[in-house]
């Protein structure tokens, strides 16, 4: 490890665990390996009021700690076990956020932004799902099992990451914590919440970054939700994304639906809001590595 980076660790680590033992927190310790790219921090069994406990992974960007004023902003995403370590991620393959975020900032083309990436659990599904638009549904159909509606828990899953772990991370590490310099981001189910957490709280999130949404979820019953709780479009944005093949295959027109909702509310494609096709793409973290610079570049650009 290059002597500065690791001095930089050091000292990170040693403000970290700090910060977690006052706040009753487990100690980070650094996540390295084949495919880890910079500095990334892991708190395991990270525990909550709300929901289960889960690892709560934290990249740094380079060069993080050097300038004691520094601060950065902060992108906040779901299925955290598989973006920057393949070891954890499903099938092997991560999403390769750390080295897309490293690039992005050596050219110059995105901010010097925190990565937290929060661990999904058994309870996925439940987690994910947005609250407020199930509520009077029995069951929510999906393709091979049905869920009720009542087991959903994604109100609480927000207050755990607007209450607890956000809080945590601006005390623990140079932020910049007001809603224009943080972001959330997620895929499939993850891009259900990363919307729902933004219209939840429209006075914390500022962006939000949705790939391969899985609007079909409930035959789309998370539409309806989404055009009513729209945020101001002069404060927010958004990224949306899909592809044709496996099960993206379903989701273009759940898509132009919402793309609908966001142009009557006032949100201009290109702007403030961006919608992208990506022809033969499938529903996978291989698929997202590939196209993950993009929806960076349009939350955390320059």
């Amino acid at each position: 490890m290059h002597a500065l980076r690791q001095a930089a660790l050091l000292a990170v680590l040693a403000l970290s665990t700090a910060s977690a033992a006052s706040a009753d927190m487990p100690s980070p310790v650094p996540v390295t390996g084949p495919g880890v790219t910079g500095t990334v921090v892991r708190y395991a069994s990270m525990p909550s009021a709300h929901v289960a406990a889960r690892n709560v992974d934290v990249w740094l960007p380079p060069g993080y700690g050097q300038d004691p004023l520094k601060r950065h902003p902060v992108l906040y995403m779901h299925d955290g076990q598989n973006l920057f370590d393949p070891a954890t991620s499903y099938g092997k393959v991560d999403w390769a956020v750390d080295e897309a975020m490293t690039r992005l900032i050596e050219q110059g083309e995105v901010r010097e932004a925190i990565v937290v990436g929060v661990w999904n659990t058994p309870k996925r599904f439940q987690e994910y799902m947005p609250q407020r638009a199930v509520q009077g549904a029995k069951k929510i159909r999906m393709p091979g099992f049905d869920v009720r509606a009542d087991d959903v828990v994604s109100d609480r899953y927000l207050a755990f990451l607007v209450t607890e772990l956000k809080p945590f991370i601006d005390a623990t590490y140079a932020t910049l914590p007001d809603r224009a310099d943080t972001t959330v981001m997620g895929s499939s189910m993850g891009g259900l919440i990363s919307q729902y957490a933004m219209s939840r709280y429209p006075e914390v999130f500022g962006g939000a970054g949705c790939v391969s949404t899985h609007w079909p979820a409930g035959d789309g019953i998370a539409l309806d939700d989404f055009a009513a709780h729209l945020p101001d479009p002069a404060t927010h944005r958004y990224w949306f994304d899909f592809g044709t093949a496996t099960l993206d295959a379903s989701y273009e027109p759940y898509q132009r639906r919402a793309d609908e909702i966001l142009r009557k509310a006032g949100y201009v494609e290109g702007q403030n809001w961006v919608t992208r096709k990506f022809e033969g793409a499938e529903h996978s973290e291989k698929a997202w590595r590939l196209r993950v610079d993009q929806p960076l570049r349009f939350l955390i650009g320059k």
